[in-house]
């Protein structure tokens, strides 16, 4: 299920579009209305994918963005299959609702009739792809290599499905509002589809650079430190970026465990958690040329709200963006920074380098109190244990979405103003 800030957004998008339909409950009105939700949230969908970095402000963050690009698609998907049923069933639902000939589609002649009449022919097959697509992808069936090849067929699904909206629709609404506002985003979404096509999507944010050193710091997890140069426009300690090692596998998102220090020079510290980040410390080498996009992100874990209580919870590989606030804090030391409870959840402190590294930096951080939990020891952090003594509290979260879901829980009962900040790095 959507978390509250994506429900909320859709509910407005859905607000927002119903808005500008007229009054009535025909047959047609049923057919046309399904039809313009779906190519409206499809539109909305082929925007939210282009990446725009002004709507990250807005909607919390580029994870933010792609849980909301997730569930717009779902609700294309759900509106254009009631549109395909309620064509299915037009005798019966037009003796049950009755008719409106003024929104019945228009008809053309000559070129344009060809065009719509190929437009109409695309429509069933466009959704039986769409579906597809979008089966595949909540399904996680096909592993990501194949998956985003495939992923990359849905902006001509949707060229042809607006195709097809376009040319079927009522010529009236193109006088009013309705057709406005469908005009306005099926734009948006053709200009996001010759982006998605021709590459350009994210170009801007590329930034080319060098590996410059690969350590396998333990079992799972390898540091790899980048070098940018002063192409690098610089970051914010929580942000992460789109890193590309080999064209062939594309981008993946990793969290900079590194502060800026305007030395152009990055760290990541990834965790081998597939088939192409465990072989990761056999392919990467010194001087090897790496592609950034970014940085996105905003979970900031130094700008919780004055006067209320800071605490930090970081999971296993999760650790990282904390990495970079506690380096920060190091480098920078204005503003003054509030006090910090660190959480740390590992499995096996002795051999975990992450535990050495904390300890080093919060050793010369006194205003940041670390806590380390060993699981192996059977050390599980729970809601009690976070030593809550405010009525105002900031919990910035990065890990496991199990332990962020036994806090959450644990957490409901207590009368306090929390705010419980937490990235979702599920891109697809």
């Amino acid at each position: 299920m959507p978390n509250i800030r994506t429900f909320i957004i859709l509910c407005l998008l859905l607000a927002t579009q119903i808005s500008f339909w007229g009054p009535g409950l025909s047959y047609e009105q049923l057919l046309t209305l399904s039809g313009y939700l779906a190519i409206n949230f499809m539109s909305i969908t082929m925007v939210l994918a282009t990446r725009p970095g002004w709507l990250e402000s807005p909607l919390g963050g580029l994870d933010s963005m792609y849980q909301l690009h997730k569930w717009t698609g779902i609700l294309a998907v759900i509106f254009a299959l009631t549109h395909w049923l309620i064509e299915m069933a037009d005798d019966g639902l037009e003796a049950l609702f009755g008719s409106d000939r003024s929104l019945q589609e228009a008809h053309f002649s000559g070129l344009l009739g060809s065009l719509q009449d190929g437009a109409e022919d695309l429509g069933e097959p466009g959704l039986y792809l769409l579906l597809f697509l979008v089966v595949i992808t909540l399904t996680r069936w096909v592993p990501y290599y194949y998956w985003r090849y495939l992923h990359r067929v849905m902006p001509l699904i949707y060229l042809a499905l607006a195709a097809h909206a376009v040319l079927l629709a009522p010529l009236k609404w193109w006088q009013q509002p309705t057709g406005w506002l469908m005009t306005l985003l099926v734009v948006g979404g053709a200009v996001a589809s010759l982006q998605s096509l021709t590459g350009q999507i994210g170009r801007s944010r590329r930034y080319k650079g060098l590996v410059k050193a690969v350590k396998q710091t333990s079992a799972n997890i390898t540091e790899v430190v980048c070098e940018m140069g002063k192409r690098w426009p610089g970051h914010q300690a929580g942000q992460f970026a789109l890193v590309t090692f080999d064209r062939i596998e594309g981008a993946h998102p990793f969290s900079l465990s590194s502060a800026d220090n305007d030395s152009g020079q990055l760290s990541f510290h990834i965790k081998a958690l597939g088939d192409y980040t465990r072989k990761l410390p056999q392919q990467l080498s010194s001087g090897q040329a790496v592609t950034l996009e970014g940085p996105y992100g905003r979970f900031g874990p130094d700008s919780g709200r004055k006067n209320a209580q800071q605490i930090w919870v970081a999971g296993g590989i999760g650790i990282t963006p904390f990495l970079a606030a506690l380096e920060n804090r190091l480098i920078k030391t204005e503003p003054k920074h509030s006090a910090v409870t660190l959480h740390y959840c590992t499995a096996g402190a002795m051999d975990d380098p992450m535990v050495t590294r904390l300890q080093q930096l919060t050793d010369q951080l006194p205003d940041i109190l670390l806590h380390i939990h060993d699981s192996q020891q059977g050390q599980r952090l729970t809601a009690n244990q976070l030593q809550i003594h405010d009525r105002r509290v900031d919990i910035w979260f990065c890990g496991p979405q199990g332990l962020a879901k036994a806090l959450r829980s644990g957490l409901k009962q207590r009368s306090i103003s929390l705010r419980f900040h937490q990235e979702s790095f599920q891109f697809r």
